[in-house]
């Protein structure tokens, strides 16, 4: 064997280590934080729902859940922050006041805010020795892709609170309103269509915001290294 093939073969189990670390690392990323989220959305979620939810609706003025879950794809990259989101809806399930639907509603909401940075980064062509994550610090590419994922989030959930509170919760539709915009004579499925883009817009603004902060301005993400 010449010593260019050794080297080649030094090369290829190297990097088939590396690959093999990094994956490790994610799955043990997602575990971690979906146990987080879980813990999360049993213990602090409720308490802080009662005092800052939205009156007449499901939901509170700050989703800590999804705040973990994103961090969770910001540290760990793309196959760690899905598969925490859809572990933690799982876990969430048996104690959400609102059984499945709450913690489908919110993987459903993730998911489409998320989906277009992964997307751009699986289209981006990378250098060799240049991470993705790198690509998300770019603030002027957060922007872009939060915006996006922004007007696919509010589209997705529009349609889902409207065939939710015309089927499953449709009881409660007549309870939905706008008093959370000092509009309370605003209610039913006019209030559903006004309301649930702001949420979910204003949702998207901290779930992207207050992650970003917490991963890039502390630079964990180049101390951890995973993507």
């Amino acid at each position: 064997m010449s010593n260019l093939e050794g080297k080649e073969i030094f090369e290829e189990k190297e990097s088939f280590m590396a690959k093999r670390s990094q994956l490790t690392l994610q799955i043990v990323g997602a575990a971690l934080f979906s146990a987080l989220s879980i813990v999360v959305g049993t213990l602090l979620t409720p308490t802080l729902t009662n005092l800052l939810r939205i009156p007449g609706w499901f939901i509170a003025i700050i989703d800590l859940i999804s705040l973990v879950w994103i961090v969770c794809f910001y540290l760990f990259g793309v196959k760690a922050g899905i598969l925490c989101c859809i572990i933690g809806t799982i876990g969430l399930m048996p104690f959400d006041p609102t059984g499945v639907i709450g913690p489908l509603m919110k993987l459903a909401a993730t998911l489409s805010l998320i989906s277009v940075p992964i997307i751009f980064l699986r289209l981006y062509k990378r250098s060799e020795g240049t991470r993705n994550s790198k690509k998300l610090k770019n603030p002027r590419n957060l922007m872009i892709y939060g915006a996006l994922g922004t007007l696919l989030r509010i589209f997705v959930m529009v349609i889902l609170n409207v065939v939710v509170f015309l089927t499953v919760f449709s009881l409660f539709l007549d309870q939905i309103s706008l008093e959370f915009l000092g509009l309370p004579q605003i209610t039913g499925l006019t209030a559903v269509l006004i309301g649930a883009p702001i949420i979910n817009a204003w949702q998207s603004v901290l779930d992207l915001g207050i992650p970003y902060l917490l991963v890039y301005s502390t630079n964990l993400d180049e101390k951890l290294n995973v993507w």
